[in-house]
Parts: structure tokens; sequence; C-alpha cells
């Protein structure tokens, strides 16, 4: 089949280019550049170069719907939130022309609003960390925070939509109400409402699903071993593990309130005040940690093709103990953690030592670890992401 993956310069992009071009499929990666890390593969037969879904988002939709009828693409899969989103939006027309195997756009978008979640969580009796909705920066007051400090300041949205394209938000800590606050009143009033919620402490954990009409057909989890930066956010070493089943019980909770189809992430951290998962958000989109779950035997874009083709059979089975490993985004986190103190870090208070982490990075080869970008059968990925760091931070323009 001919399928055009999008994002290309994005990790799971790559993950699927990897796994359904070694399968015999024709695969087109789209992106805003020529050259990116999916782009270089082997396993990527041509390149698609689109308008930027972030600053031109109509302009992006009509090339899309002219590209897949015109290049007579099967099956279409977006990656991120600003792809994943407005093609979704467009289902209808697309489906025309191609497979976009996808919940519809209103279960797209509830899966994008934290707050939302939350909120259809509470309902479910699924746990939540404590949280408080504000609408705008002045809506709160020193009385609001019945939870200790410090607190996430955790916009709705990772993306919002403006009137030029997207706007990028991201997850803070906030030490006092003097530093809540000041930080409330620097944020652009659009990313508003947003959510004010106690700080978990303990592993993160990830359930990985995949839905045919509204059915579980596929499961996955994972650990979290190093994040980056530190304190929490993109997992750059990470664990196959067992699934917890409060965590599958809650995830299928949710997904059916939402009457899923495809695949989705729904992210928990194990609180360990009482050792049960406490959920995060939900991804309604392909994850960074892909590559683990397609080396420990769940082959997630596999199965999204397959959906379009025939019905699947409910399998929860795969590898335990599979470690994956994202080395340069390890790096980074390494050198974040070498070169600043736990408190610039808001490192909680378990976390191990320098020399600790140090030491534990050094570990270059561990039963059952597997690198994610660094591949023998297919290197040029990893060269060009090594070039673009070192370019990043050597050469100047």
């Amino acid at each position: 089949m001919k399928i055009l993956v999008t994002d290309g310069s994005t990790r799971p992009a790559l993950a699927i280019c990897r796994s359904l071009g070694s399968k015999g499929h024709e695969i087109v990666v789209g992106d805003i550049k020529p050259a990116n890390i999916s782009s270089v593969s082997k396993y990527c037969s041509e390149k698609c170069i689109y308008p930027d879904p972030a600053t031109q988002p109509r302009a992006f939709i009509l090339f899309m719907l002219e590209y897949v009828e015109h290049n007579e693409i099967d099956i279409l899969i977006p990656i991120t939130d600003i792809t994943t989103i407005p093609l979704t939006e467009n289902s209808t027309e697309l489906n025309k022309y191609c497979a976009l195997p996808f919940s519809d756009s209103s279960a797209i978008n509830r899966a994008a609003d934290k707050i939302d979640i939350l909120n259809l969580a509470k309902s479910l009796s699924i746990d939540i960390p404590e949280s408080i909705t504000v609408e705008n920066s002045s809506a709160i007051s020193e009385n609001d925070i019945t939870f200790d400090y410090p607190v996430v300041i955790k916009p709705a949205r990772s993306r919002v939509m403006i009137e030029t394209g997207w706007l990028y938000t991201s997850v803070t800590y906030a030490e006092s109400f003097d530093d809540l606050s000041k930080q409330l009143q620097k944020l652009d009033p659009r990313v508003f409402p947003l959510l004010i919620q106690e700080r978990i402490n303990g592993t993160g954990l990830g359930i990985f699903m995949h839905y045919q009409d509204g059915h579980p057909v596929a499961a996955f989890s994972h650990k979290r071993i190093r994040e980056k930066p530190p304190s929490g956010g993109v997992s750059v070493l990470r664990e196959s593990i067992k699934l917890d089943p409060l965590a599958l019980d809650f995830s299928e909770s949710l997904l059916q309130a939402l009457n899923w189809n495809g695949i989705a992430m729904v992210e928990f951290k194990m609180d360990k005040r009482d050792n049960r998962p406490k959920l995060m958000e939900i991804n309604g989109r392909f994850w960074g940690s892909l590559q683990l779950a397609i080396d420990a035997g769940v082959d997630f874009p596999a199965l999204l093709v397959e959906s379009t083709k025939e019905k699947l059979v409910k399998n929860y089975n795969y590898k335990l103990g599979v470690k994956s490993r994202w080395l340069l985004g390890d790096f980074e986190a390494l050198l974040l953690r070498m070169l600043k103190s736990n408190k610039s870090l808001q490192l909680p208070p378990e976390s191990p030592g320098k020399l600790i982490y140090l030491l534990k990075f050094l570990a270059l080869w561990q039963p059952g670890l597997k690198y994610e970008i660094l591949k023998i059968k297919d290197m040029k990925p990893w060269f060009f992401e090594s070039y673009l760091w070192i370019k990043a931070c050597f050469i100047k323009n």
C-alpha cells in the first residue's frame, strides 16, 4: 500500500516509516522540510513537502487534499497535534481518496483538552491529581490552593489554535503562591483556561492502546526510567512492563466513553503515596516512545494499517523488560542534570545524585536494551540527527 506519514522530523514518524517500510509498503514522508530523520531512512520511498500547518493551517489542508488524490495515497497517518487535529476535522473529504484510520475529530479534540478529560475521568471514578481550573490570570486566590507546593501549571492544551496558526504551551512548576501569580501574569491570555495541579511524585506509566470499531484489540505498557528534563518531560529511557490492571481499567473506561477508534496513549503517574495510577493526559495520536512498543512486539503502525482491511483479534501479549533509549535525548538530559542544581531543575527530594545519574547514563549496554534512532540496518537517521544537533550547538547561521 502507498502510505503517507506526516511530520517526518519526529521520532514516531521514523518508527512508523521503518515498521511499515520493512513490510513492503511504499512510504511517503511528509514534512515542511525535504530533509529530516524519516526522509533519510532507507524505508522512505518518496518525499512530500507541504505548507507549515503551524502557520498556514488552511493551505496545509488544501495541499493534503490535492496530494492524496493525485498521488493515489491509500492511507494517511498524521503524527502531531497540529496535523492530526485539522486532518481529522476534514476526514469526510479526505476519506474520498484515502483511509484516515483515526477517531473522529470530536473525540480527538476532547482527548487534547486536559480539562475536559479530567472532568470525564472524575465522572468515571478514575483517579486524578487534585486540580483547580483557572479561567484567567487573576481568577485565583491563595486560599484556592488546598494542596502542597510546588504545584503544576498545566495549560488545557499542548497546542492552542489562534488566528495565525498554533500557539505552543508548556508545563511549569510554581514554588509558592507569589511565584504562581507571577507565572500566570506572564502567560498569553489565549492559553487560558488552564489547570493548577498537585505534583504527583512517582514513576511515569503509559498505557498504549489500539481500538477498532469501539473495541480494544491491542494494549501495551511502559514505565519511564529517565526523562528530559529530569524533573519530568519527554521520556528518553523506558521499559516495557506488565499491564497494571487498574491503569488498564481506567484507560479502557476513558476510551470507551470517547467511543475511540485507532491508537491512543493514556498517561499516568504511579503515586508513591498510595501506589495508585493518577491520570495525567491522553494522546490521541502516536507517541514519542512508539519504537519501544514495536521492539517489544506490539507493532501499532502495522495494526493501524491492518485495521483498514480486516477485523483484528484482541491480543495483549508482548515482551517484558525491553528497554528503548533515545541516546541524544538522554545525553541532553545528562547535561541538564550535571550543569544545573536540583532546585533549578525542580527535582523531587528522592532524585538520584549527579554521580549516580552519570554512572547510570554510562551503562551503554544492558540486557534487553535497544536504541531508538540508532539502528544498524538503517544508520542514516542517526547520522542526520547527530549532524543537526552538532550544527545547532556549534555552527552559527
